[in-house]
């Protein structure tokens, strides 16, 4: 049963970056989003009220359901739609991995929680590997293009940080996740209600194939399928170990990139990538700790020596 719910997760969360570049250039990216979320929120909403999970939320506990819905259902994927203008699926699918990264720059800046080993070599590896992603870009032609769409990709990555944070405060008292996503999602579907009407883009939703396709399948799959799959593993293993899934999953976008997107890979971008995953490894598996306890060891034993 893990093995199946983990391929549900790596396999569905891998080719949400693709459906999102269907939706492309057919409408602003406000109004996309928004859409999707409304209709997740929906899914949500009705699911947890035919199960009979929903509980009542005190008015005080929606200060912290606002912050998920702005960091983690609205901000931080108009920054994720915007950075696909401007670079392949896979590569922004890559950047979001990095989010182990700054949730152990978050904790320690707001929690006071000091990274460990494990943290330190797996940030600094993913750091090296983002900047080798975009080194051979720079120079090129539409460089700038590719840079601001990287920055834009580590932004989204940020905000959603910060609401993994939110997301902590706001079930601190009991209150299930469950809930705290269908009310969070539900203030991200307003914050984004209102971008669009500042934007005056107005919510007409576009009627290609190609659009509601990806539309169908961000919200089926990549947001309640994927989203309820995921929880069942963290239930199940913890979420140390299901957020491995964040390593798969840019592999499949990866190689999606490649053939639907026609990306020519180089050298340093293979590196880069390389790096990214690896620094993802070490944070969350044996293998990381392991490599890391014998940095400590033979640290002590020159030290010793």
């Amino acid at each position: 049963m893990q093995a199946a719910l983990f391929a549900t997760v790596s396999i569905a969360w891998g080719l949400t970056w693709y459906a999102i570049r269907l939706q492309l250039g057919a409408t602003p990216e406000t109004v996309s989003v928004f859409w999707r979320f409304l209709l997740s929120a929906t899914c949500i909403w009705l699911i947890a009220l035919a199960s009979g999970k929903m509980r009542a939320a005190r008015p005080q506990q929606h200060l912290w359901f606002a912050a998920m819905g702005l960091t983690l259902f609205s901000a931080n994927f108009l920054l994720m739609y915007a950075a696909e203008q401007d670079i392949p699926s896979g590569f922004v699918s890559v950047v979001f991995s990095m989010a182990t990264v700054f949730n152990a720059l978050n904790q320690w800046l707001f929690l006071r929680l000091r990274p460990g080993p494990r943290i330190l070599v797996g940030a600094l590896l993913g750091v090296g590997g983002v900047a080798l992603l975009f080194a051979d870009q720079i120079a090129a032609p539409g460089g700038a293009h590719f840079v601001r769409g990287v920055a834009l990709a580590l932004a989204g990555t940020f905000s959603f940080s910060l609401g993994n944070l939110a997301s902590r405060r706001a079930t601190a008292d009991g209150t299930s996740l469950l809930n705290a996503i269908a009310r969070g999602m539900t203030w991200g579907v307003l914050f984004l209600a209102v971008a669009v009407l500042a934007g005056r883009h107005g919510f007409a939703v576009p009627t290609s194939a190609s659009y509601l396709g990806g539309l169908a399948y961000l919200v089926v799959f990549g947001s309640v399928i994927g989203f309820f799959a995921y929880l069942s593993l963290v239930a199940r293993v913890g979420p140390a170990r299901a957020a491995y899934s964040t390593v798969i999953s840019p592999v499949i976008a990866l190689a999606v990139s490649s053939l639907l997107e026609g990306y020519v890979w180089k050298v340093p971008a293979l590196l880069g990538v390389a790096l990214v995953l690896s620094g993802n490894i070490v944070i969350f598996t044996r293998i990381g700790g392991g490599l890391c306890a014998k940095f400590r060891l033979a640290r002590v034993g020159g030290e010793d020596s």
